[in-house]
């Protein structure tokens, strides 16, 4: 039996919440444990106070049990977070489930309002396409994801579908790679990170691969000389300023290296989880593995190569302990062996950093669609076809209608077709056009849609739906939708599009738009274009007598015992049932 995406849900939240709770356990033993030990120490230190030698001897063991046990502690919180971030991600998508989806980023800031269909399909936006289908946990995550709804691009859309089912069978695996990206959200971009690695000044000289280390024996010599009285406090206040001076010399580009060093120690030490995770997955598409061979490094594990680094930078942030970073610096040169050690590693691997910020960006983006994919099994992915048909699809209808209200149609557009639909207000005209569009973007992206079969030639997408005017460039609502017709001439003229308009030249006389359209719909043809446009000019759907690429379609609408009736369904013809007066009359705005 086959597992609803309901059931794989409400099953990983019990399982988890059981984890949790022992995880929670674990914790309360640790931190007893951690509690007896200092007690032990205390007691130790009393118990022998007055022999200098047992006393220290305690201290050691016991701080170096106790270091132990705060790492120890640290994991298992770890690992606590990591399972109420999954709890978490699931009670979401149980909500998704029901459509309520909107903790979800809206994505406004990708709006664009010049962008060849995005402001037309509500593509983004609160109850967008993008809130939908959006599951992203890093910046560079939803900021690619965007850029693959707006690339408008028909490259690859097998291995798309590919990379998307194969991820979509790997729900726990998502779900651990959006949890671990969630975990700590980074401040600092990778972009940012980026530009600190390749604009940084190298200033350690070589010698510092060994000074350091020469230093620190020297230092421990010195002290052991001087606990045997042969040299007093003034030697040994000499040796720490002579450690202090070295370090002085070099201390503002310490302090600088530091600066940057904290703003992407984060991205560091979120990323090394990210890419164990695509490191232990078992990929078979041809596009997973070839993001996998992107982020490897011959020599050693990328996870490992950036664990080290991010170690290397928590190293150096230990400076911020005035204490510690005073006596560190005068007896062992820390900040300059930190410091060559980070310089060493930006040196072999900044370049190749740069691979896995793209690569954890593309696999959260992915992983969205993957999702999106996982939680609607009943989607069919499009039929990718070279012949003249350019879309046939049965039981059509847009994703984000509730599917227990929403009414699918049967659809077909061959290739240099044009169709003009007509119809009542209401009659879901409007509607009709953005699911085609939608289906035409969510195809490209590689996504299933909503229908029991999409059969599809590969087609990008361009449309003038929605047109504003603007007081800012002193434009008028006629002049703004001149200049997107002229966009949309100029673009079929380079590439082939699917055209869909919605009502054109609304912003001249009844006569004036009537005459305009039908040109433009003639230019349209004539340039073997094909696509939609909807319209309540009847007389626009005249052109279909005189060019067979032309063909009418209407949505319905009926007045039924002084009721108003739609039932959605695409059909062969030209309306003939208005309702403006009708409507007018039924709201008292007329008598």
């Amino acid at each position: 039996m086959t597992t609803t995406p309901f059931d794989f849900y409400t099953e990983q939240i019990d399982i988890l919440k059981k984890q949790l709770k022992n995880s929670k356990q674990k914790l309360f033993a640790s931190s007893m444990l951690r509690l007896a030990l200092f007690l032990i120490i205390c007691y130790g230190v009393y118990f022998y106070f007055g022999d200098a030698k047992m006393v220290i001897g305690v201290l050691i063991v016991g701080i170096a049990l106790f270091l132990f046990l705060i790492s120890r502690h640290s994991n298992i919180s770890f690992h606590k977070k990591i399972l109420q971030k999954l709890i978490t991600l699931n009670k979401k998508e149980i909500n998704a489930l029901q459509r309520n989806v909107l903790d979800f980023p809206e994505g406004n800031e990708f709006e664009e309002h010049a962008h060849y269909f995005s402001q037309d399909i509500d593509l983004f936006g609160k109850g967008s396409f993008y809130q939908y289908v959006n599951r992203t946990a890093t910046q560079e995550g939803s900021k690619t994801l965007a850029e693959k709804l707006k690339s408008n691009t028909i490259n690859n859309i097998k291995s798309k579908q590919e990379i998307i089912k194969e991820l979509s069978e790997k729900a726990n695996w998502r779900q651990n790679f959006t949890a671990y990206a969630s975990i700590s959200k980074t401040e600092t971009s990778t972009a940012e990170v980026v530009g600190l690695l390749r604009k940084h000044s190298f200033f350690v000289p070589k010698v510092m691969r060994v000074l350091p280390i020469i230093f620190s024996l020297l230092s421990i010599a010195v002290f052991t000389i001087y606990f045997m009285d042969l040299i007093g406090e003034m030697q040994l206040l000499l040796w720490f300023l002579i450690g202090l001076g070295i370090t002085g010399f070099y201390l503002k580009n310490i302090n600088e290296l530091s600066l940057h060093a904290s703003k992407i120690q984060d991205v560091f030490q979120q990323y090394q989880h990210l890419l164990l995770q695509i490191e232990l997955a078992n990929f078979t598409s041809e596009g997973l593995q070839s993001l996998q061979k992107k982020i490897a490094v011959t020599s050693k594990k990328a996870s490992q190569i950036a664990k080290v680094f991010s170690k290397q930078l928590d190293a150096l942030d230990q400076r911020n302990n005035i204490l510690f970073g005073i006596f560190a610096n005068g007896f062992l040169l820390w900040d300059l062996y930190q410091s060559f050690n980070l310089e060493q590693w930006m040196k072999e691997y900044s370049k190749k950093a740069e691979d896995w910020f793209e690569v954890i960006a593309e696999m959260d983006a992915m992983n969205s669609l993957a999702t999106f994919a996982f939680n609607h099994p009943e989607y069919t992915f499009p039929e990718i076809t070279s012949e003249k048909m350019i879309l046939e699809a049965t039981n059509f209808v847009h994703p984000l209608l509730d599917p227990a209200k929403a009414v699918t149609n049967n659809f077909k557009i061959e290739n240099q077709q044009f169709f003009i639909i007509t119809g009542a207000n209401m009659a879901g005209k409007s509607t009709f056009l953005r699911s085609v569009s939608l289906g035409i973007v969510m195809a490209n992206v590689g996504l299933p849609v909503c229908a029991t079969s999409f059969c599809y030639s590969p087609i990008k997408l361009i449309t003038s739906m929605r047109t504003t005017d603007s007081l800012t460039d002193d434009e008028s609502y006629f002049f703004s939708e001149l200049k997107r017709l002229k966009f949309i001439v100029d673009a079929i003229t380079t590439d082939n599009y699917f055209i869909i308009l919605d009502e054109i030249l609304k912003g001249t006389n009844s006569t004036d738009k009537a005459i305009g359209s039908r040109k433009f719909i003639e230019k349209l043809v004539s340039s073997h274009s094909t696509g939609i446009i909807a319209t309540h000019d009847l007389s626009l759907c005249e052109v279909a007598e005189e060019l067979s690429d032309v063909k009418n379609y209407y949505f319905d609408a009926e007045i039924i015992e002084d009721e108003l009736f739609f039932d959605y369904t695409i059909k062969t013809g030209v309306a003939k049932n208005m309702n403006a007066s009708f409507l007018l009359k039924k709201m008292k705005i007329v008598d």
